[in-house]
């Protein structure tokens, strides 16, 4: 059988039905805990007044959310490997219950923080479960188109997040969005306990240590990011929160690669490609949840737009993200992962450019417009990004591949929102003029910033796709010889 026969072989190979209901049980907890990440963004200013706090430090609520989401999924390597599928969405779906009780009955802003929290371990939990099961129960020719419809889930989530937050919080309470979403997830509960059907595979003992720094890591991080908003970049109450995230990724590194337990295997970014992939996939998700976060505070900020309208300008691009993500990842099946990839980065750039550019003259409708041409340029190369990164490893590492990139995949958007915060924090705080003029100089950085980091993002992967090519090369000249 040629190579071409084979892959015609393993896109025509049927998927059970059972798959694409265990699929659906994995997706509908993952999209809805996704949702509640910027669901509550159009909620700030109000938030801000009911609980007497300030703009960065309600960001939190997102920022917090996903920085829990990635140390839990940095344990997902492990308990994939140690426990029934079925159990870990059955965890899932109660914590996800219980934070979202605490957050609807929310007298005050820590048992809000608190539930937040506690709902983002079951969004840690359930997105590397649903790419567990595509690339366990999936063939190899059509992991590209399921991975877009995963990609789906997970990029139009945070773009209706805001759109539905502001529609809920316009019309009724801010509390009813976390009680309207319920239903949700006993269907996904029922689904999950009757159809997701992975065996653990084994594995040895759990590495806390790893695990705790880090967690050390990208807490400092993240809070050296958001004291940025508050004080000078260069102060002892940003610096000494960053240097200690250094020492404890240090530390972290060393415990992972030399200790007789991994948490995960880190050394997978010892391979080039995987290491560009890596950074490709965390730039295309900073700008997606930063932008997304951007844009309904944007809105209201300089535009004076309702939180209903801020949050609506979102729509669109996301249902063409919806709609183009399966197409992408069939386009990736068909005729390879570049095309896509360096497409979809090559729009990011550009609409972050022109955003930056005519900003001045930036209306509901024209964000609306711009932001749709991005979010096309996001879901052509977001998925793809870590199904080319997958198939470009031993399969003893898909596991590893898995947990990695989800974890990078929400840190990114943690400290994707706390840098946009706290860019648009000082400059409300420490610049001249009216509010509205000082919103907008924070926008016009952050604008910046998103189109910075998508044109190196588009070198990082031209560069991958040319090793790759290589790569290939070289194997098959060694086959002919």
């Amino acid at each position: 059988m040629t190579e071409r026969d084979e892959i015609m072989s393993n896109n025509n190979e049927k998927i059970s039905r059972q798959t694409y209901l265990a699929l659906l049980a994995a997706a509908l907890l993952s999209f809805t805990g996704i949702l509640t990440e910027t669901s509550m963004n159009v909620t700030f200013p109000e938030l801000t007044k009911v609980f007497n706090v300030t703009l960065d430090t309600v960001q939190w609520i997102t920022t917090g959310y996903l920085l829990m989401v990635t140390i839990v999924m940095a344990t997902t390597a492990f308990l994939l490997k140690k426990f029934k599928s079925q159990t870990i969405h059955l965890v899932a779906a109660l914590a996800f219950v219980i934070g979202d009780v605490m957050c609807a009955l929310s007298p005050d802003f820590p048992i809000l923080m608190s539930g937040r929290l506690i709902q983002a371990i079951a969004t840690g939990l359930s997105t590397p479960l649903m790419f567990h099961i595509i690339f366990n129960k999936i063939p190899a020719g059509r992991i590209g188109s399921m991975t877009g419809l995963a990609g789906m889930v997970i990029s139009l989530a945070p773009a209706l997040g805001p759109t539905y937050g502001g529609t809920i919080s316009s019309t009724m309470s801010w509390r009813m969005i976390f009680w309207l979403i319920l239903p949700i997830i006993v269907i996904s509960w029922y689904l999950g306990s009757h159809y997701i059907r992975i065996d653990p595979a084994g594995t040895g003992g759990f590495d806390v240590i790893s695990l705790i720094f880090l967690a050390a890591t990208l807490f400092s991080m993240v809070f050296a990011v958001s004291r940025a908003g508050k004080y000078a970049i260069l102060s002892s109450e940003v610096l000494v929160p960053f240097v200690i995230g250094l020492i404890a990724l240090a530390v972290f590194i060393y415990s992972d690669t030399h200790g007789h337990t991994q948490l995960l295997d880190i050394r997978i970014l010892k391979w080039l490609t995987t290491s560009l992939s890596a950074f490709t996939y965390f730039v295309l998700q900073f700008v997606n949840i930063g932008v997304s976060f951007l844009i309904p505070v944007y809105c209201q900020y300089v535009l004076h737009s309702s939180p209903f309208i801020a949050g609506l300008v979102l729509l669109p691009g996301s249902l063409v993200g919806a709609a183009v993500s399966p197409y992408a990842g069939q386009l990736a099946d068909m005729k390879g992962y570049a095309l896509p990839i360096i497409l979809g980065l090559s729009s990011m750039t550009l609409g972050g450019l022109i955003f930056f550019g005519i900003q001045a003259v930036l209306t509901a409708w024209t964000v609306l417009l711009i932001y749709t041409f991005l979010r096309f340029g996001f879901n052509m190369g977001f998925s793809n990004t870590i199904s080319n990164a997958m198939l470009n490893v031993p399969r003893k590492y898909t596991a590893d591949v898995n947990s990695l990139f989800s974890m990078i995949q929400q840190f990114a958007g943690s400290i994707g929102v706390g840098i946009v915060a706290a860019v648009m924090a000082i400059s409300q705080n420490n610049g001249a003029g009216s509010l509205a003029a000082r919103s907008f100089i924070g926008g016009k950085y952050d604008f910046l910033l998103a189109t910075l980091l998508s044109a190196a993002a588009l070198v990082a992967a031209i560069i991958n796709f040319r090793i790759q090519k290589h790569l290939k090369l070289n194997i098959e000249e060694s086959h002919s010889a």
